[in-house]
């Protein structure tokens, strides 16, 4: 009976790490879409600085997480740049984020 009762409990405790971990992973997605800034192009109420967001084609917002390759991108203050973004989302803030692993210039065509 204790036995059971060891395992019950070592059991239970595998099960809330494991969900842990899961809800915890973040997905890396590829999004299509254009470059905006939140506060000079999209006139967001919140935005007291400059901000990229990838405004995907179904017209979802991504905050750009500033990182190396962002910066080297540069910026679409004045002016949208269409992108495609691959890399890591996740929420913060009320927000969803893009942390960009990769950013390219769609092909014209």
């Amino acid at each position: 009976m204790r036995t059971a009762k060891v395992m019950a409990v070592v059991l239970m405790v595998f099960v809330a790490l494991v969900a842990v971990s899961w809800a915890g992973e973040e997905k890396s997605v590829t999004v299509n879409g254009t470059i905006k800034c939140a506060k000079c192009l999209l006139e967001k109420t919140d935005a007291t600085a400059c901000r990229d967001v990838l405004v995907a084609e179904d017209k979802t917002e991504y905050y750009l997480v500033k990182n190396e390759l962002a910066e080297k991108h540069g910026h679409g203050c004045k002016v949208p740049k269409p992108a495609i973004v691959t890399g890591k989302v996740f929420e913060k803030d009320g927000k969803t984020w893009i942390e960009a692993s990769k950013i390219e210039e769609p092909s014209k065509g």
